[in-house]
């Protein structure tokens, strides 16, 4: 098939984006330990007067504080600059994987901006060997996204890298494939969390694709079918346990565990303090502390929902 004008150009405008935002970026000159300390101190002080302003406080002057802030933001800023070709430098690293260089330039900035944030500047270590770490984390982060089929919050996409760091370091020590509780072990955390984070990291099946050798038959028609129509109040079960399974998605794996046996919500019986406090391994009144402030979590509406609400 004939390649279209747009097919041949899309690749020329990408590079030409990349190459004038590098030529415009190697413009800034790099900074100093020295300078890179000063800019430190003058970004610190901006943020406690951005801070104090935002509080109202009464025993400093406004104006002295607004120009105190508008100072570590010109600051931040430079120091921002000065920055962006060692995200360029580590974002060309990842190229390749499921994002184009342009994306995880972009995701790379956005860790250097929390670096900038929270650089410290006393210990005398150089803001580019700290501002590494949180730019690949920034990206790697923004990757794992990108390459998941069903999206799964952040944190949980943080604790399945641990346990997959845990497991190929196990592998190397023990000549062999370490077991869910020794993971669990080396983790200390249950072995139901360790199962759990692995299964994030199975591949969903399509239901279009041939089921088997034998058949050339998708998996869609292999599965079984009731063709009678269902009940109200199988309808009304299905709608409410995916409602509750939203609702716990807000939950860490630990607090969905311990609420799912206090209550009995997969369809067994509901637990008593002392016999979840058994299975997860803490007190009776741990359990209590836990569930009292997972309800209360539940109670608040999440950002999502406020969003939606506004």
């Amino acid at each position: 098939m004939a390649e279209t004008r747009d097919d041949i150009e899309e690749p020329v405008v990408s590079i030409d984006l990349v190459g004038t935002y590098l030529h415009g970026i190697s413009r800034t000159r790099l900074l100093t330990r020295s300078e890179e300390a000063t800019l430190a101190r003058r970004i610190e002080a901006g943020l406690y007067a951005d801070r104090l302003l935002s509080e109202g406080q009464d025993r400093y002057d406004e104006a002295e504080l607004r120009i105190v802030a508008q100072d570590g933001r010109a600051a931040k800023k430079r120091l921002l600059e000065a920055n962006l070709r060692l995200v360029v430098s580590i974002a060309k690293r990842y190229t390749g994987r499921g994002l184009a260089l342009l994306d995880l330039i972009q995701e790379g900035n956005i860790g250097l901006i929390r670096a900038v944030e929270k650089f410290d500047y006393t210990p005398g270590f150089k803001f580019s060997t700290y501002a590494t770490w949180w730019i690949r984390q920034a990206i790697t982060r923004a990757m794992a996204e990108q390459s998941r089929t069903i999206r799964i919050p952040l944190r949980v996409v943080e604790k399945v890298n641990r346990v997959n760091r845990t497991r190929r370091a196990m592998s190397i020590q023990l000549q062999r494939e370490p077991t869910h509780s020794e993971i669990a072990e080396e983790l200390a955390v249950p072995v139901h969390e360790v199962l759990e984070l692995l299964s994030f990291e199975q591949e969903p099946l399509s239901l279009d694709q041939d089921f088997g050798e034998a058949t050339n038959r998708p998996l869609a028609e292999q599965i079984a079918n009731d063709s009678r129509p269902d009940s109200a109040d199988t309808i009304s079960n299905r709608v409410l346990r995916r409602e509750v399974d939203g609702l716990l998605a807000r939950l860490t794996p630990r607090e969905q565990h311990m609420l799912r046996l206090r209550f009995g919500l997969d369809g067994s019986r509901p637990r008593t303090l002392d016999e979840v406090g058994r299975e997860c391994g803490v007190t009776r009144e741990r359990v209590r502390q836990i569930e009292k402030r997972t309800l209360a979590k539940l109670r608040t509406p999440s950002s999502d929902e406020l969003a939606t609400a506004s």
